[in-house]
Order: C-alpha cells, then structure tokens, then sequence
C-alpha cells in the first residue's frame, strides 16, 4: 500500500505550480520577517504558528495589492460595463492556498517557508474559514466571484459582513449542538476597511409633503461601512473586489435618553443598530417573514445601489457626460403601480381570464396582504433562469408557467458550475499533476480540455497512477478521521460519502436505511463476501429543524451500533463528519469513491457538490435530479449509478397517492429496518426515541423515500460488486474526470455574461504592477 505524500515529495512536484525560482523566495522570506516584526511586532523567540501565519497572510496580500490597484485603475480608464453580484451569503472558506496558487506564487511561498523551518500545510491550518454562507447557494457565489476575476469582467460582489458566521457543529451524545462561529476574533488579514466609503441607511419614519415634493421624516439611522475584500484571477493580473457591509451605529444621540439625563442608556442603546450584521441567518432553502432578515437585505440593498450610483457618476467618462448625472431611467413607481402595470399587461394578453390574473398578482389578497416577491422578481427582470436544465425545465412547466406563457423569452437556463481553481489545483494536487502530465496545464482555465484524458481511460499505466492518487489522498483522511473520532479505517475500504445540508428532501435518511441494510445483511451472514464500506455522512441541521436534528442523531446512533460490532469489524464503518464546511470539503473530495447524490427527483435544484466530486474521480450513485441529469449525458449512463423514480413519476405517484405500508409490507428487508428503528434497536436506553421517524417514513413522508428503497439497493448492490472490478472502476473514474468539464463555473459565467449581462469574457492576462516581479 502506498505512503501518503512526504513534505520533500510535495516540494518537488512542480508541473501546474511552477518552479520556484530562487529570487523570488529570498523576497518571500524578508517580508515575511518583515510582516513578523513590523506588522505583528514579534520575532522568532515569541511567534506562534497564529502569527506566522498572518505574516505570510500579509506577504502575499503584499503580492496582490498592485494587481488591485491596477485592476480598479484598468476599469476606471476604460469604463467598461460593470457587473454587480449581489448576495446574502458568500461561504468562501480560506483564502491564502487559493491567493497563492491564482497568483502563481505558491512554490516561492513553500519554498520560504521550508527554508524558515515552517511547514505551510500548519500554517494554512490557522486560518478561519470565512462561513459567511450556509451551503450551495453562498459556496455557489464564491465561485463565481473566482470565476468573474479569472474572465476578465468588471465585476464586484456586494454582501454583508457577518460578525458571526454560520454556526460552528458540534456532536455531543450523538446530537448537533450549534457554537458560535466568532471567525473575526483574531482579525482578518484579507480585508481592508473602508469608512471613507461609509454609506446612511434609514429604516422606518414617515413620509411628509413638502413645498419641495415628498420628503421622509422620523427614520432610524443606521451607517454601511464597506469593507473590500480581493479576488484575485487565475494567472491573470486581475483582482476583483468583494465590498461586505458592516452595520455602524450613527453618532448622534437618542435625544430622548439624553434629553432624560441617561446618557449611558443613550450611548448602549447605540448598539442595537449594529445587530444588523451581527449573524448570518442559519437556514438553507427556506426563510421565514423574520423582521432582521428583512432589514438585512434592505440594509445590504440600499448601501449597495447608493454605492453603484456613486461609482457611475464618479467614473471616467462618466463624469464627463450629463447622462451620468440624470437618472430618468432610473425606476419611479411604488409597488402597487408597478402591480397595476403589469396586471394591465396580462389583461391584454389574456383577456378575461381573471383566475389568471389572480394567480400572477405580486400583491396576494387572501387574508393580510402580502407582497409576493418572486412574482416582483420576474416582472422586474429581464431574464429569469434556472441553475440546472431540468429546473429550469420545472419553472416553465410548473412553478412559473403563467409567467413563461406571457413572456416565454425571458426565461433560460444557466447550469450551476464549480472553480477548478479550488476543487482540483488546490485540493489534489496530485491529481492535478497527472493531468498536466497528460493535456498540459491551461485546463484550470479551459476546464473542456480535460475531455482529452478519455483515451487513457483503459490505459493501465495511468489507471495506476490516478489510484495511487486516490489511495494517497485516502489515506490522509482516514489519518485525520483516526484522530479527530478514535475510529481506526480500512483505507482500502470504499469511501462511501454524503456530505450537503441535512434535510428531508436530501434524503441523508435513505442513506441511512441502506446502513441498517448492509449491517443485517452482515450479521445475518458474516461469511458472505462483502465489498468494504466506510459510510460517512456530513452536514449542518438548521437549529430550528427538528426531522433534520433527529436524523443526525439516528446516524450516530446506528454508527454506535455498527463500529462497536466486533462481528461487522472493518467490512463496515459509519461516521458522521463534525462541523462539515469548505476546509473540510477540500480533504473530502479528493478522498471520495462514491458521492452520494439521491434527492428526490425535482427538489434538488442543481447541486454542485455533485460536480467536485465528479472532478475528483469519485463515481455517483443518484436520481436524476438537479446536474445529476446533466453529469449523465456528459458521461454516458454506463459510468453512473443512476436509480429510482424520475419528476414524472414523482407527479404520478403524489396524484395516485402514495402509501407508504405498501412498500414495507412488500419489502422484509426495509420492514426490518423501519421496525428496529421504531423498536428501539439502535436507541436501547430510550426505545421511543426515534418513533418519530419511523412514523415520518410510514405516515408522513413526502419525499418518497421507501418508493425508491428497492432501486436504490439495487444500484447500491452493482456499486459494491463494480468496485471489486478494480479496472473497471477506475476506468469509470477517469471516464468522470474526463467528462467534468462541462460543469466549471467559468462556463456557467461566459453563458451569463454573453446572454443575459451583455458583457463579453476576456481571457487576455492585465500587465503586472511595475513594482511586483511577473512570475
């Protein structure tokens, strides 16, 4: 079995990440001793790897600042049409490996750093990951920001710096405990305040008629105060801005309090307005009407249109133009007028039909009134897409239909996609090695290219060497998994993996069943020959989510069982991965045989944890749902496992009526299941305690998931018997790899910039700064 890669190995691979040539890591070590003693105010005798690693933070920041100057600079000369992307959530996760590698600037950095004693991989260690996100939605927008910078667009994101991020997981007693995540608490080395920037935001008051027009009166005053954060391109000079706002309270005074005498009530009563970022909402898919979430997006919204207003009328040309200064183009109505409108518009169209008009109203009458916002969101856009084909399928055929029959050419369809950058040439560089080996290294920008790898997809040679990768990479994390859970891995075992929010729809609780499955099927016949799993399973539980808490907690119940079964020992290990987030996901994905992917058909709106698996050469076993349709066709059906019911046979099943008995009744396998969980097997000391989900699967269930067991089973069965067929596997692994280019986030951004923001992606790198080396 292979060792996993030494420090001197990881030195000496240089192919995608270049040489380290040897002035540029004799700069890299004086400002970085630099950093140490002028920035942190330390040296060597005290340092920690804490302070080591924000002097390296600043020695490479030292690296981007004349990139960004010179980006902005390069904008405001050409004045090109700009792109703002605006987000609640941005779950970037660490930045100094990824600012390293887009800047070509890693070998340099290890080299110095080896050279200094340090080994880079603690370093990177302590860095907070920035959790400004809950899952795909916030992961998504950092790809796309990497994505953006990396095709040359004048592009900026706008969100809101949350004091505290999505919430720290912790597993104690088999349940989910949520800590706070105080990511902030030692300083972040990548952002730059801005109060010159600094923006007012009014909530509530009045408005009054004045001599002068309408005016508003009475508001509470909060302060946006920005704080830009760079994106650095691939290799291309480009360093985009991430501008997050931080909720100031103003200066003046509760005059009431203080007219009162109270001056220090006045002073604390100055903080409630900064609560606005204090906390990033934890939820995922669903919000409810929370009057903070709302004043978030108003907050993040009003500071954000004030500063584009400003920058367009500051601009170069701009300025220089009274268009610039005039914004008749600019929206005036309020939103019952804009209602009207519209409501006028589908009149027109479809005479008469007063149902209809009912249905697309953006103001709901039944009981209190109701502003429906994606009603409000589509009569105000110009395009309307979906993430994945077979959403956007849905949204012209269901969720939308009215809309699509008024203006069927406002809708597209735009597939989610994944930086490269990060889901290979970050996090497997080994694997990334090999490609460059075989196609060269522009894939990371031109991910199409990776097609080439088909050929060798039976070359014996090559097959070895991707699972040498792979055994590398497994190893490393069954090394961590041995550390941070006391449960010794079969590394030669298949890693069976989940990880993604836990929610119904997801169904980590399919999953489950197949766990139980597999270990009745072992102790009902522990000679039989049985392929080697390691189950694991990861995610966050939103706090309020009740069905999701208790599924984590049967996970850890049944894991309990399962590890501690001296007749299972390694042909069966379940872990339920603490804390999942975008650090641990860089270890996970290049360590993954199998991705999990099995939402119910047509709930599962792209996904893109699917793709960085694929990327990594891990084989999936899903619906066809959300990309997972998409990875089929690119792929072909015979390097996935595709299983159970389609959103047709979704829609025919709710409209005949789904009971769920019929399929336990007809299943011994699953009765047996469903019947240790509501007996108490796996909860000895409280046999009720998870009666709830046995009645959820028999009474309650409206994801289907005993409709899909027998498939799902089936496909799990050809899985286990494929993996014993070594060659075949990893055949299929490359065959993934190869046909993963389709799904790069760089891709998904050039459809977006050509056919809906009419801007065209350049591939064309910037000059460097004068005052930096070009690598």
């Amino acid at each position: 079995m292979s060792k996993p890669q030494s420090d001197a190995d990881r030195r000496k691979q240089i192919s995608v990440r270049g040489i380290a040539e040897v002035g540029n890591v004799t700069e890299v070590k004086k400002n970085f001793n630099r950093h140490l003693h002028y920035t942190l105010v330390k040296d060597r005798n005290v340092s920690t790897l804490r302070d080591y690693y924000f002097a390296l933070a600043n020695t490479v920041k030292d690296n981007m600042v004349g990139r960004w100057i010179r980006t902005q600079q390069h904008y405001y000369e050409k004045d090109p049409k700009r792109v703002y992307y605006l987000s609640l959530e941005y779950y970037m996760g660490r930045s100094l490996t990824n600012t390293m590698i887009n800047l070509g600037i890693q070998s340099e950095c290890e080299e110095a750093m080896y050279q200094l004693g340090l080994d880079i991989e603690n370093l990177e260690e302590m860095e907070e990951d920035a959790g400004l996100g809950n899952g795909g939605l916030g992961r998504l927008a950092a790809c796309f920001l990497d994505s953006m910078a990396t095709l040359g667009l004048a592009a900026y994101g706008y969100g809101i710096r949350y004091e505290y991020g999505i919430f720290a997981q912790k597993i104690k007693n088999g349940e989910q405990v949520e800590e706070p995540d105080d990511w902030l608490r030692y300083g972040n080395p990548w952002e730059k305040a801005r109060p010159e920037f600094m923006l007012p935001v009014n909530f509530y008051g009045r408005v009054i008629d004045t001599p002068e027009g309408k005016k508003w009166v009475d508001t509470q005053r909060v302060f946006a105060m920005p704080y830009d954060n760079p994106i650095p391109g691939y290799n291309n000079n480009h360093v985009n801005t991430l501008r997050l706002w931080s909720a100031k309270s103003p200066i003046d005074f509760n005059l009431k309090f203080f007219n009162d005498g109270d001056y220090i009530q006045a002073v604390l009563d100055r903080n409630l307005a900064e609560n606005i970022s204090r906390v990033l909402y934890p939820n995922d898919n669903f919000f409810e009407g929370k009057e903070l979430r709302l004043k978030q997006e108003y907050f993040m919204c009003a500071a954000t249109l004030q500063d584009i207003i400003r920058r367009y009328k500051a601009s170069k040309f701009g300025s220089r133009e009274a268009v610039r200064n005039t914004f008749d183009h600019f929206p005036d109505k309020i939103i019952y007028h804009i209602n009207f409108l519209h409501m006028e518009n589908v009149k027109k169209k479809f005479p008469d039909d007063l149902d209809r008009m009912r249905r697309m109203s953006m103001v709901e009458e039944d009981g209190e009134k109701r502003i429906n916002m994606a009603h409000l969101s589509i009569v105000g856009s110009h395009a309307v897409n979906g993430v994945a084909a077979i959403h956007s399928q849905i949204l012209k055929d269901s969720l939308f239909h009215d809309f699509y029959e008024m203006e069927p050419q406002k809708f597209q369809n735009k597939t989610n996609g994944i930086t490269p950058r990060r889901w290979l040439l970050l996090c497997n560089p080994g694997l990334s090695d090999l490609i460059a080996e075989k196609i060269g290294d522009e894939w990371p920008v031109h991910l199409d290219q990776l097609v080439a790898l088909k050929k060798w997809a039976k070359d014996p040679n090559f097959q070895r060497n991707v699972a040498r990768v792979k055994q590398e990479n497994k190893l490393k994390l069954a090394a961590i998994l041995e550390k941070d859970y006391g449960v010794k891995i079969n590394p030669s075992s298949m890693f069976d993996i989940q990880v993604k929010r836990i929610h119904e729809y997801k169904r980590q609780l399919l999953n489950c069943l197949h766990i139980i499955t597999l270990y009745n099927r072992i102790k009902k016949d522990p000679t039989a020959n049985f392929t080697p799993r390691t189950i694991m399973i990861g995610g966050k539980a939103a706090p309020g989510y009740y069905v999701a808490k208790q599924i984590i907690k049967l996970i850890c119940a049944v894991g309990n069982v399962v590890n501690n079964d001296p007749i299972v020992g390694d042909k069966l290990k379940v872990i339920f991965l603490e804390n999942y987030r975008v650090t641990l996901a860089e270890k996970i994905m290049p360590a993954a045989d199998l991705s999990e992917q099995i939402s119910t058909a047509g709930t599962e709106a792209s996904g893109t944890g699917n793709m960085k698996f694929q990327l990594n050469g891990a084989l999936t076993i899903g619906t066809l749902d959300g990309a997972n349709v998409e990875m089929a066709e690119e792929m072909g059906l015979d390097n996935i496992f595709i299983f159970g019911m389609t959103v047709d046979e979704v829609e025919a099943l709710k409209k005949k009526g789904y009971n769920a008995y019929d399929y336990y009744n007809a299943n011994p396998e699953v009765k047996q299941v469903i019947d240790q969980i509501q007996g108490g097997f796996f909860s000895p000391g409280n046999p009720n305690e998870f009666k709830n989900i046995a009645d959820i699967l028999l009474k309650y269930d409206h994801y289907y998931l005993l409709a899909d067991y027998e498939a799902y089973i089936k496909a799990q069965d050809l899985v286990s018997k494929t993996y014993q067929n070594h060659a075949k596997w990893l055949e299929m692994s490359i065959n993934n790899i190869a046909s993963s280019g389709k799904f790069s986030s760089d891709r998904t951004i050039a459809e977006y910039a050509r056919e809906i923001w009419g801007v065209e992606p350049t591939w064309e790198k910037l000059p460097a700064p004068e005052d930096q080396p070009q690598n």
